[in-house]
């Protein structure tokens, strides 16, 4: 059976969560939108400004501001239900019959549900954002992907049987599509104006962590037997993997393709960019550097790698990206507490992703409040249709006391979801809980 998410074939696994998967979709529909689908659009435009002009979205704000600065404030809590965004708005709740009038629809109606249900503290800020339409080339050599229909199981045929084949690769390159990232522009802009502000925004990466490239080329099981048998070839695939990316960010930041995350952006693995330490003082108001911005790294694919291992196959390729942005978060899904000795090295680090399979304790006694101990919440916990709201509090209640022992300055993240049981009021219950326990 066909999986539905918006109708009409469209849709991702992360319920457009990820702005570079979301803009991906949009690159592929037609720029019109017809006078209907612009009344639905419109109407609920002016229900997002509404919200947006609350007092307590300032207060919001505040608060963020003051969490990424460091500074005692109670812990923040920020809920992505992603895939389980699908089961909160049905396609078949959706009015648009447009694909990108859909795609749109969708977006609003999430900011909605956050600004009038949700509970957490993220801020509905009343814009639009519009992102570059691009492409990007391949490398020379692509995977395989086999199965993966309607969100099976898959795997993958990786490209690079021999490291000779590396002098065949090129950098994968973006090419901006000016005339049609201003005609998505200016179809924004006509259709919320007065209502919101339409910004551009260019979202060209959601980590520098380029494991999971490497993975991609190579294979998950040679990646971890190379270390041993063949360690000059993936030295040389990850200062490749490294270079590119080196290319990438040269070339938007000289063609002007950046734009800041230092407001409501989400950074990292979790939480948002409010802060006033970016741009940096000379910041010409005009071009973004990689300075003036978060930057972000992680290694998920390599957690059954030592300490050592990922230190030199894998970190001290990532610290050259990393050394280019203001401040940067590091980690995901992969227990830090046995790394953190590398990680800690990262410059201007700002956020640390603390997981469900990282030690709490030993991540709180390294944190302490010298940075963000951002703690991804169980995603399981609100998986099935009716959730233990005692065993949520038990969580919630452990990770609290590490922080307050450890003085922490703590986010409560709840992501990665896959299902939210199809119980949209799973996420509303867990919301109110975490908030409750962080103001205890």
């Amino acid at each position: 059976m066909s999986i539905e998410r918006l109708g009409n074939g469209l849709g991702d696994s992360l319920g457009l969560s990820l702005t570079w998967e979301s803009q991906k979709l949009i690159n592929l529909q037609k720029h019109e939108v017809g006078a209907d689908d612009r009344r639905v659009l419109r109407e609920l435009a002016k229900r997002v400004a509404e919200l947006a002009a609350r007092p307590i979205e300032d207060k919001k704000r505040k608060l963020w501001y003051a969490h990424n600065a460091l500074e005692s404030v109670r812990p923040l809590v920020f809920c992505d239900p992603e895939n389980g965004w699908y089961e909160i708005i049905p396609h078949t709740s959706l009015k648009c019959s447009g694909s990108l009038a859909r795609i749109w629809e969708f977006g609003l109606r999430k900011e909605i549900f956050w600004g009038e249900k949700m509970g957490d503290d993220r801020v509905t800020d009343g814009g639009f954002a519009v992102q570059y339409v691009f492409s990007q080339s391949g490398r020379g050599l692509e995977q395989t992907i086999i199965g993966g229909e309607n969100d099976g199981a898959y795997t993958w045929d990786p490209p690079l049987k021999d490291y000779k084949a590396l002098d065949d690769l090129s950098f994968s390159r973006i090419e901006v599509d000016k005339t049609k990232t201003n005609s998505l522009f200016e179809l924004a802009a006509e259709i919320f104006e007065g209502i919101l502000p339409i910004r551009l925004e260019g979202c060209w990466w959601w980590s520098l962590g380029m494991t999971f490239d490497a993975i991609s080329l190579i294979g998950a099981e040679k990646i971890m037997t190379d270390m041993y048998d063949c360690p000059d070839g993936l030295h040389r695939l990850m200062a490749f993997l490294r270079d590119e990316n080196l290319a990438k960010l040269d070339y938007l930041e000289k063609n002007g393709y950046l734009t800041q995350n230092n407001k409501g952006t989400y950074v990292g693995s979790g939480g948002f960019g409010w802060t006033v330490e970016l741009p940096q003082k000379d910041f010409d108001g005009k071009n973004t550097r990689t300075l003036d911005m978060w930057g972000f790294g992680e290694s998920q694919e390599t957690v059954g790698v030592s300490p050592d291992m990922f230190e030199e196959f894998v970190f001290l390729y990532q610290l050259p990206l990393l050394e280019k942005f203001g401040l940067n978060c590091y980690g995901c899904c992969e227990a830090l507490d046995k790394r953190w000795r590398m990680i800690e090295k990262t410059p201007r680090l700002r956020r640390v992703s603390v997981s469900n399979w990282a030690k709490e304790e030993a991540m709180g006694e390294q944190l302490c409040g010298n940075y963000i101990y951002s703690r991804k919440a169980p995603s399981a916990s609100i998986a099935i249709p009716v959730i233990d709201k005692d065993q949520i509090k038990k969580g919630l209640r452990n990770t609290l006391d590490i922080s307050r022992r450890n003085g922490c300055v703590l986010e409560i993240i709840m992501k990665d979801n896959h299902t939210i049981g199809h119980n949209p009021q799973n996420v509303v219950d867990w919301c109110k809980i975490a908030q409750q326990e962080a103001q205890l």
